[in-house]
Order: structure tokens, then C-alpha cells, then sequence
């Protein structure tokens, strides 16, 4: 029976469990791929949630430290042929198929490094930006080789499309990431609004809302930038691509409409409102 990447049939469905139990709209929206670039996305996918688990869930840094370690060494291992579980076997058949790159999936570990290492707090403009570089455009990176196409212009979608994916989540997350000690978004920006630099600041300022704006603005950017980019990449294997800053896009939009005013309301999209993106971006 030929599989998916050539891949044991119970890897492939132990790697589409994780991703299905994350709850995540990225299940829905890899389901316009063909099924080999389908369960590449889901690995790499599935390979972004385990190391964030590690830099996220309990344990001492030392833990935390020695589990990506670990991660590092099963990266190295895909370009060897090695692997130790299913995300990892199905990695190596991605890697060798799409030509996926070394530096990308570490890239994305040094994201989870410096959340584990560092309660971030009001970074400024250039740590953020290396933030987002490492844990959403170096996703982005991967993706768009998965997706079928590894064009330099390709390249500018994920430095675009994963920086402005990342902002949309900053500006969603703000009580989330405040709840647990963290502030994402920039101390230049909350500076000149006059927000404190703290997570209790943040969610009691009454100048939060001008801080976001700028945040927001240079979301905007960044979706034009990709959908600029997108329009000289080949079409279909930017279709998922597509769907995703769409659906990021609308939640930006509504994100704003709040106002972060209510910061307890996490903005989302009503079924209609994802159907009606999956039709006219994920279908046509």
C-alpha cells in the first residue's frame, strides 16, 4: 500500500493526533493539501507543539534546557536518517522529500529557548522581531518548502505572513501572556502611550488601546507585504498560505473592533465567517 511520504500508516496517524488534539484551526487548513505535503505540515506542526510544551509546561529550567537539548539532537538525527518516535520518522521522510532545512527547525527551538530562559516583559522593538523571526517565521520557513514551493519569493511570505501571524496572536493574547507574567508587546510602543512596563500595567492602562494600534498597524504591513510576495509565488502551493493570512487577517480585524477593551473577550471567527474563508480562499 503506498502511504503518505512512504510512511508507516500508525506514524501518520499518531502525528495527525496531535495536531487534532491541539484544537487548532491549522488542522482544518492544512486539509487543502495533497496528502504527502498534508503530513509534512502535520509534523512540523506536531515537532512546534512538543518543544513549546517543554518551554511552557512545569518543570525547573534545567529541565526545560535538557528537553530542547534533546530536540536539537533529534534535528541533527533527521539528516542522518534517525529517528526515535513517529513525529520524528515522519520528519525524516519530509526533510528528505521537500528539503527542509537544519537552521529553520533550530531556529524555531531557540524561540522556545528564550521564552523558557526569559519571562519576557516588554521587549523591545528589535528582541521582538527576533522573537517572531524564531517561532512563527522560521515555522513559516518550513511551511512554504512543505507547501511546494522554496522560491526566495516564497521566503518573503513567511518573513512576512509569520511575523504578521505572531502580532495578530500578541494582540489576542494580551491577558493570556499577562496572566502568566509575560508582555509581548513593544516597549517603544507602550512607552510613548504612557502604558507601565508590567503585566499588571498593561492590563489596567487606559492608554493600552493607542499601544496596540501601532501594533496592529505594523500587522497590516506585514499582511500586504506577504500578500504582495504571494502573487509572484507559484499558486496552488500558496493556497495554504493564503487561507491562513486570511484567517488571520479577519481575527486582526476583529480584534481590534474590541478596542482591547474587554481583554477577558479573546477574539475569534464565527463558523459562518470560516466558511466563508475556507470558500474563497481555500477552495478556489
Amino acid at each position: 500500500m503506498v502511504t503518505p511520504l512512504g510512511a508507516d500508516p500508525a506514524d501518520l496517524a499518531a502525528v495527525e493526533a496531535i495536531v487534532r488534539a491541539a484544537g487548532t484551526s491549522f488542522y482544518r487548513g492544512m486539509a487543502v493539501l495533497p496528502p504527502d505535503r498534508k503530513h509534512a505540515m502535520y509534523a512540523i506542526y506536531a515537532f512546534c507543539r512538543i518543544v513549546d510544551d517543554i518551554a511552557d509546561e512545569e518543570g525547573t529550567l534545567e529541565e526545560k534546557r535538557a528537553g530542547l537539548a534533546d530536540w536539537r539532537g533529534y534535528v541533527a538525527g533527521l539528516y542522518r536518517g534517525e529517528s526515535h518516535d513517529p513525529v520524528t520518522r515522519v520528519l525524516v521522510a519530509a526533510t528528505e522529500r521537500f528539503g527542509l532545512r537544519h537552521d529553520d527547525f533550530l531556529a524555531v527551538i531557540d524561540g522556545m529557548q528564550m521564552d523558557a530562559e526569559t519571562v519576557i516583559v516588554a521587549p523591545d522593538l528589535a528582541t521582538l522581531d527576533l522573537y517572531c523571526d524564531r517561532v512563527a517565521v522560521a515555522v513559516g520557513r518550513l511551511s512554504v518548502r512543505a507547501f511546494g514551493d522554496a522560491s526566495v519569493n516564497a521566503e518573503r511570505v513567511a518573513h512576512a505572513l509569520g511575523r504578521a501571524l505572531q502580532l495578530t496572536n500578541i494582540l489576542r493574547d494580551i491577558k493570556e501572556d499577562a496572566d502568566r507574567g509575560r508582555v509581548y508587546l513593544p516597549r517603544e510602543y507602550l512607552e510613548d502611550a504612557g502604558v507601565p512596563l508590567s503585566a499588571e500595567g498593561v492590563l489596567t492602562s487606559p492608554a493600552l488601546p493607542a499601544a496596540c494600534a501601532r501594533v496592529a498597524h505594523m500587522a497590516h504591513g506585514y499582511f500586504r507585504e506577504a500578500q504582495a510576495a504571494m502573487v509572484l509565488c507559484d499558486r496552488k502551493a500558496m493556497k495554504p498560505a493564503r487561507l491562513m493570512g486570511a484567517t488571520y487577517a479577519a481575527i486582526l480585524t476583529q480584534v481590534e473592533k474590541g478596542g482591547w477593551r474587554d481583554l477577558s473577550d479573546r477574539a475569534g471567527l464565527s463558523k459562518l465567517q470560516k466558511i466563508w474563508i475556507l470558500l474563497r480562499y481555500g477552495l478556489g
